[in-house]
């Protein structure tokens, strides 16, 4: 979503701000700018601040800071995802604040700048406000005002003009502000959104040496910049000036002084590489197999060290053991295709662990009313570590009493592995395009993983069981290049799927997940409306949708309910409904008159749904890019959702 940028140096700052704006774009924006000091790297030039934004990519944004010579040694860049107002250039980031009065109006550089990630929940209530004391407004985002009430609040102090204005807000913000009378300062402040501090190289300590200093969303947008990395923590402000910073935090009510460590994070830009592949989607659908080997390298066996993250949280595998023995129910919390995983992960640990699992949207479970277990383990799912929803109903569940957390996810040092006691890191890798795939399979590995070891604490998994399981897994990688070699198929449909306006996805039992996962990936990138169904739902209303125009994409794995989806496939077909199917080999349902059959290269039993969610990702993939459509950058939508 949004990305954030901000330096404060004694060089020209704004190639490095222009770049990590380029290693943010695959969260998705639809505008972009950077403002810099213009006195900050001249003394000579008078003091102001100057500004480019753009609502076209991040590269036409640096010809036009190249063309009107904007450069600077402090300076704040941003890329936004439209939340209040369209994207637009008077709506783009950084804002400026021109103060009150006859200054309202001029037409030179503004007092304040400020970029902004998240929503401002009392953004009305503040904009009249200010309104009344004089400001007047030219966008109607939220940020503008927040902008705006850190001048109200200036007498010469930035800082302390930030940590007035927050202590307003009510939402969730990580910001980044400059002001013209203080040419080498940058102060950010975070709740509810992600901002990390980068130190600057040959730094030591919290008093850093090193002359520079950088702000944040996301550590990969300092790559090659600096390796030295402070996560700041919930209510967080941050000073960065030349050669030191510092930062106060919350105890309690109060803002004191804090130390955050200092950690090595090496976010390579190199992972971002495209390679030879057409777009990034298509990379990361292939680079599954080596996704898989990657989480799954190291497990020998199922322990509870598996699940103790980093052992951030105190003896390794003591903390796991303990709970997995303790709780007697499993909650996942998730968004989007993480909650996809979740739902499949509810037949593997219903059936094989015995646990009873319910899975729950995250943006609906903190809003209803609950009935909280604290024998529960509450389990979030996310790629970012940073999904501002999940979060939310993490700490929402942990409010009623639900300490024991787990996390599966992407991304080691994210908010969610430092929130929750326990933590299963996927490798996947950075995934850039919007439509997730290799970090499903991933989650979808680690979620199983989590089931052989909850099986395994509740004396509901033999040894023999447990090496057969691990051998499967083991093979998955292979699996996974055979399946990914039904590519040209694929293609093949996607020719006829390009052509229509509407499809249904059909599934039943632990595959109707991953038809749920496949109409999603088709509508994400493709545009095209698509729906999926338990098979058995069928005649219960959507059967009233088929027709020669509505194909069919049906998940046929050879498994227990196998012939009753024959039965609805059957009712499909007396519709003159079209189907699609990815059945597996000894299946014997055959291609012919209005039924076209694609033959999985094996049945993989619990472990099928990694290898019938590929097809699928293909086929949305190849339908995309047969409709021209930004398959990397599908409209209106972004990769991590940092904002409720």
């Amino acid at each position: 979503m949004c990305g954030i940028v901000g330096a404060v140096s004694t060089r020209n700052i704004v190639p490095i701000l222009v770049q990590g704006l380029q290693r943010l774009e695959y969260r998705g924006y639809d505008s972009c700018g950077v403002a810099v000091h213009a006195s900050s790297l001249d003394a000579a030039r008078p003091a102001g601040l100057q500004r480019a934004r753009s609502t076209a990519r991040v590269a036409e944004l640096l010809d036009q800071v190249t063309t009107e010579r904007i450069d600077g040694a402090t300076g704040i860049a941003h890329t936004r995802w439209a939340t209040h107002g369209a994207p637009a250039v008077h709506n783009a980031h950084p804002h400026f604040s021109h103060g009150t009065g006859a200054d309202a109006n001029a037409q030179s550089a503004g007092r304040v700048a400020l970029v902004h990630n998240g929503i401002i929940e009392n953004h009305e209530e503040l904009r009249k406000a200010l309104q009344a004391r004089g400001y007047v407004f030219a966008s109607q985002t939220d940020t503008e005002v927040v902008a705006h009430l850190v001048d109200s609040h200036y007498t010469g102090d930035l800082f302390d003009a930030v940590q007035a204005a927050v202590a307003e807000l009510h939402g969730a913000y990580a910001i980044a502000v400059m002001h013209k009378d203080e040419p080498h300062r940058v102060v950010g402040a975070r709740a509810g959104s992600p901002l990390i501090l980068g130190v600057g190289k040959d730094a030591a300590g919290g008093a850093s040496q090193s002359p520079e200093h950088f702000l944040a969303s996301d550590a990969m947008a300092l790559a090659g910049v600096t390796d030295q990395i402070v996560y700041l923590e919930e209510g967080d402000l941050a000073d960065l000036q030349l050669g030191r910073y510092w930062i106060v935090g919350k105890d309690g009510a109060a803002l004191t002084p804090a130390q955050r460590p200092v950690r090595t994070v090496l976010a390579h830009s190199g992972a971002a590489e495209l390679g030879p592949y057409r777009h990034y989607m298509q990379k990361e659908i292939f680079e599954q197999p080596r996704a898989i080997a990657d989480t799954l390298e190291g497990v020998e066996g199922i322990v509870p060290e598996l699940f103790d993250g980093a052992g951030q949280h105190g003896e390794p595998g003591a903390a796991a053991w303990r709970v997995f023995k303790e709780i007697d129910s499993v909650l996942i919390l998730a968004c989007g295709t993480s909650y996809y995983s979740g739902c499949t992960a509810k037949y593997w640990l219903e059936e094989i662990a015995g646990i009873p699992t319910q899975v729950e949207v995250a943006s609906e479970y903190r809003y209803r009313t609950s009935v909280p277990n604290p024998s529960t383990l509450v389990v979030t799912i996310s790629q970012s570590g940073e999904t501002a929803d999940t979060l939310a109903a993490l700490r929402h569940a942990q409010s009623l009493g639900m300490s024991h957390t787990l996390t599966i996810c992407n991304v080691a040092t994210s908010a969610m592995v430092r929130e929750c006691k326990l933590a299963y890191i996927t490798r996947a890798g950075v995934e850039i395009g919007v439509a997730s795939t290799k970090a499903f399979t991933t989650q979808l590995a680690g979620l199983f993983l989590l089931t052989l070891a909850l099986a395994q604490s509740k004396g509901r998994l033999s040894e023999e069981q447990e090496a057969a399981h691990l051998k499967t897994m083991r093979h998955l990688p292979v699996a996974l290049q055979a399946v990914l070699a039904l590519e040209p198929q694929l293609i093949s449909w996607a020719e006829d799927f390009a052509r229509m306006e509407n499809a249904l996805f059909l599934g039943r039992g632990l595959h109707y997940p991953i038809a749920l996962e496949g109409a999603l990936k088709l509508k994400e990138i493709s545009y095209i409306h698509a729906e999926a169904y338990p098979a058995g739902e069928l005649k219960h209303g959507p059967l009233a949708l088929v027709t020669s125009a509505m194909p069919v994409v049906t998940v046929a794995p050879n498994d227990a309910l196998l012939e009753k989806l024959k039965s609805n496939m059957q009712e499909v077909r007396a519709r003159a409904g079209v189907l699609y199917v990815l059945a597996d080999a000894d299946t014997r349902i055959e291609s012919g008159e209005g039924i076209h059959v694609i033959r999985m290269p094996e049945h993989y039993g619990p472990l099928s749904p990694l290898l019938h969610v590929v097809p699928l990702q293909l086929l949305a993939y190849h339908t995309a890019c047969a409709r021209g459509t930004d398959v990397d950058k599908p409209r209106n939508l972004a990769k991590s959702v940092t904002v409720e």
